[in-house]
């Protein structure tokens, strides 16, 4: 097989994740893999690594995690509709991500604070944290 034919079947995975449109640079997409928020089929992936169709992407931004299946490949970042061609969201993980905000919109209402602690609120919460250590 010519080479020109096999690149159409892989792609490097900081060009895909910038070209399906999850991280805004391929830089940020670089930094994302190199520090292990994105494994391939289960596997801390390197930049450079080849992603075909058909792999699990595991991806964690901010709080959330979001298990993709490569349903296309690209290296041209395109439209937002075109990006979202390129992989296919798992049920499990539509779920989990919106229980997930759902737990975390619940824990902030329950959170209720009268603004900025008083200096002695302060204080006692300085020896508070000194008697943990």
């Amino acid at each position: 097989m010519p080479a020109a034919m096999e690149a159409m079947h892989k792609v490097r995975l900081d060009k895909w994740l910038w070209a399906a449109r999850f991280f805004r640079t391929r830089a940020k997409a670089k930094l994302a893999i190199s520090g292990g928020k994105v494994h391939v089929d289960g596997v801390r992936a390197k930049p450079s690594k080849d992603v075909t169709i058909g792999e699990t992407l595991q991806i964690r931004q901010g709080f959330d995690e979001k298990v993709v299946v490569v349903t296309g490949l690209s290296e041209n970042r395109g439209k937002a509709t075109t990006a979202a061609t390129l992989y296919q969201e798992t049920d499990t993980s539509i779920e989990e991500r919106e229980a997930a905000a759902e737990q975390r919109k619940l824990a902030g209402r329950a959170v209720s604070s009268d603004g900025k602690p008083t200096k002695k609120q302060r204080r006692r919460i300085v020896r508070f944290r000194e008697q943990i250590e």
